[in-house]
């Protein structure tokens, strides 16, 4: 008798994604989370983080280039970049692809989801170990409440707001960023759903303003495995607005860098096709 395998996510709790299993790559636990990895026939290896679905390698771009390339792009040079979380590595992936940038700082909680990554997921965790990557395995509230370091960019590739990470959307946090940002520093963090977490939306840019950010942005984008399918990342700048970046110096720089779904109209495109309620 054959039985179909399933992989359910409740996203809600009356709405929930399920998707087919071709196979169970990896399954283990930390001490920080339940981990797995699942191949699928629509949407490739599915990266699982206590039951909730993280990245598929099917829809994953989408996500790692908006998260990462509209910050590089608008920040006229930038050369130091911090990522908080993403143990995936799909972010740290498309901040190598950038010349300018000379080091990263890669801050995961989680050494496990690294592990279990670059062993099942090579296309999203293939620059981790690049040389102008410097892996750290800690929380990333304290590192930037602690470290003295400043960077022109620091990308918040986190998980949803409940256990270790509820602190990442908290008012504390965004002061620590700031901090750790240089003059012209710009952050970028995923603010989940802006159907099903209008409030948190707002609550992030309100601490924003409070942190001292003069430039305040939602950047929304469709994403089929996260909750409702519309997704939303805020973009928080001292100085530069993304609005105003240049669409032809933004395309001569693409010349020398590979993407799926970013370019200088994606740019411009997802801050002017905010809904006007997240306006």
């Amino acid at each position: 008798m054959k039985f179909d395998l399933w992989y359910s996510e409740y996203q809600t709790k009356s709405l929930k994604l399920s998707t087919k299993v071709k196979d169970v790559l990896y399954t283990g636990k930390s001490e920080f989370q339940e981990i797995q990895i699942i191949d699928t026939y629509d949407f490739g290896k599915v990266l699982i983080l206590d039951n909730t679905y993280q990245t598929t390698e099917r829809d994953e771009f989408i996500y790692h280039e908006l998260i990462s390339h509209p910050a590089l792009f608008t920040h006229p040079n930038p050369k130091t970049v911090l990522v908080i979380g993403g143990g995936d590595g799909g972010t740290v992936r498309e901040v190598v692809k950038h010349p300018s940038v000379e080091s990263i700082d890669f801050v995961e909680l989680d050494e496990k989801v690294v592990e279990a990554c670059k062993e099942h997921m090579p296309k999203l965790s293939c620059e981790i170990d690049n040389p102008k990557v410097n892996t750290l395995f800690t929380d990333g509230i304290k590192y930037v409440a602690e470290t003295e370091k400043k960077y022109d960019v620091i990308l918040v590739d986190c998980p949803d707001p409940v256990g270790p990470a509820k602190g990442l959307f908290e008012e504390e946090f965004y002061k620590n960023v700031f901090k750790c940002l240089t003059d012209d520093g710009i952050m970028v963090q995923q603010t989940e759903s802006p159907l099903f977490n209008t409030d948190l939306i707002k609550d992030v840019g309100n601490y924003l303003k409070e942190a001292g950010f003069g430039i305040i942005k939602p950047l929304v984008c469709t994403i089929p495995t996260y909750p409702s399918g519309f997704w939303n990342f805020t973009v928080a700048s001292k100085k530069y607005n993304p609005l105003e970046s240049d669409r032809e110096e933004i395309k001569e720089k693409l010349k020398e860098i590979d993407t799926i779904y970013y370019d200088e109209d994606v740019h411009i495109g997802v801050f002017l096709a905010t809904p006007k309620y997240l306006k």
